[in-house]
C-alpha cells in the first residue's frame, strides 16, 4: 500500500520523477502528475482506468501561474477567479501550446483550477510545472474524500499519498466557461451558482454528456457504487423493500427512521444543512456500499443551493451503463 505522510519534499520527489501522488484539495483527493509531461498524464488513464476521451483538469498555485498555461482569460473569468480563488472552481479556458492534447482530450480548452488546501498549494509552488489531477479514484467509482479513502482504491498502484486530512468541501468543483458572451456552467459542484451569479450575474447551465465531453467529469454514469443505488421517495421504497425481504441501506438528507438500525441509515446532516451535506456525501456513500445491505436507498436533496450539485452526483452514482 501506499505510504501516508504531510511530506511535502517526498511528494515532490515522486513528482518530479514523473510518477503519480495523490494530494488533498479542499474538494476531494486528486490523483497528480506532471501537466506538462504526457507519459506521466498517460499513467493517470491508466491508473484510474479513466477514458482518454474525459479531459483532466490542471492545477495551479495562483491565478498569475495560470497565464503560463492559457492564452486568454475572458474579464468575466477571471472576476471569478479574483473572487474565488483558491477555491472549488474550475475556469475552462482557451489553452496554450504547452499543453499537451492528452490533458484536455484533444479539445481547444484547457480546465484550470487554483485548489484552497495549504499542503497542495505549497506543493504546487515548489514545482516547476503544474498538476493535472482528478479525483484519486478508479474511473466512475464515489470520489475519495480521506487519505484513507485513496489507499484503499489505489494504494497498491501508487507509492505516496500526501495527507491533507478530510476535504472539508467534499462536492468537485463547479467547472464555468464562456460561449460565445454567455457564462456557462458546465459541472455544478462545491461552488453555489448564485455565488457566481452574485459577481458576474445570470449564468446557464449545461447538463453533462454521455460521450465526449467537453469538460471534466462530465460523463453520465459517474460516481457510482458497487451495489445498486435507489432514488425515490425513501418510505415507499424502505415499505416495498423490506416487504420483498432485501437487506437494505438508507441515505437521507436529515431523516432517520427507528425501525433501521443505525448502522444501515446515514442522515448527511440532521439540521438540514446542505452545504453540511455536501462534505458527507461521499464517505457516507462509500460507508453504506462497503456496509453488508443489498441496495442503497437514497432520497434528493432540495434543488437549492448546493442541493443541485448533490441531486448531480446522486443522479449519476443511480445511472447504470
Amino acid at each position: 500500500m501506499a505510504v501516508i505522510g504531510p511530506d511535502i519534499s517526498q511528494a515532490k520527489k515522486v513528482l518530479d520523477a514523473g510518477e503519480l501522488v495523490a494530494i488533498p484539495t479542499e474538494t476531494v483527493y486528486g490523483l497528480a502528475g506532471n501537466a506538462l509531461n504526457p507519459v506521466a498524464v498517460a499513467s493517470i488513464f491508466e491508473t484510474k482506468n479513466r477514458p482518454s476521451f474525459d479531459p483532466l483538469i490542471v492545477h495551479v498555485p495562483s491565478l498569475a501561474e495560470v497565464e503560463n498555461y492559457v492564452t486568454d482569460i475572458p474579464a468575466a473569468l477571471r472576476k471569478l477567479a479574483e473572487h474565488f480563488w483558491p477555491g472549488p472552481l474550475t475556469l475552462l479556458l482557451p489553452r496554450a501550446t504547452n499543453i499537451p492534447d492528452i490533458v484536455t482530450s484533444g479539445l481547444d480548452r484547457v480546465a484550470v483550477r487554483v485548489p484552497d488546501h495549504p499542503l497542495t498549494l505549497a506543493l504546487l509552488a515548489q514545482l516547476d510545472f503544474p498538476l493535472a489531477a482528478p479525483s484519486a479514484n478508479p474511473f466512475g467509482y464515489i470520489s475519495p474524500t480521506s487519505p484513507q479513502h485513496v489507499n484503499a482504491q489505489l494504494g497498491e498502484k501508487i507509492s505516496y499519498i500526501l495527507d491533507g486530512g478530510k476535504c472539508k468541501v467534499g462536492l468537485e468543483s463547479t467547472i464555468v466557461g464562456m460561449e460565445e458572451d454567455e457564462i456557462v456552467i458546465y459541472r455544478l459542484g462545491g461552488l453555489d451558482i448564485t455565488e457566481i451569479e452574485s459577481i458576474v450575474g445570470k449564468v446557464s447551465v449545461k447538463s453533462h454528456s454521455s460521450s465526449n465531453p467537453q469538460a471534466p467529469g462530465l460523463l453520465e454514469s459517474h460516481y457510482a457504487p458497487t451495489k445498486p443505488f435507489l432514488l425515490g421517495d425513501l418510505n415507499e421504497m424502505i415499505a416495498e423493500n423490506k416487504s420483498r425481504g432485501i437487506d437494505f441501506a438508507v441515505l437521507s438528507l436529515d431523516k432517520l427512521f427507528p425501525a433501521i438500525s443505525s448502522e444501515r441509515q446515514i442522515a448527511l446532516s440532521p439540521s438540514a444543512d446542505l452545504k453540511e451535506a455536501a462534505t458527507h456525501l461521499f464517505a457516507a456513500m462509500r460507508t453504506l456500499d462497503e456496509s453488508n445491505a443489498k441496495v442503497i436507498l437514497v432520497e434528493l436533496m432540495p434543488e437549492a443551493g448546493l442541493g443541485k450539485a448533490i441531486n448531480d452526483r446522486l443522479k449519476r452514482a443511480a445511472t447504470k451503463g
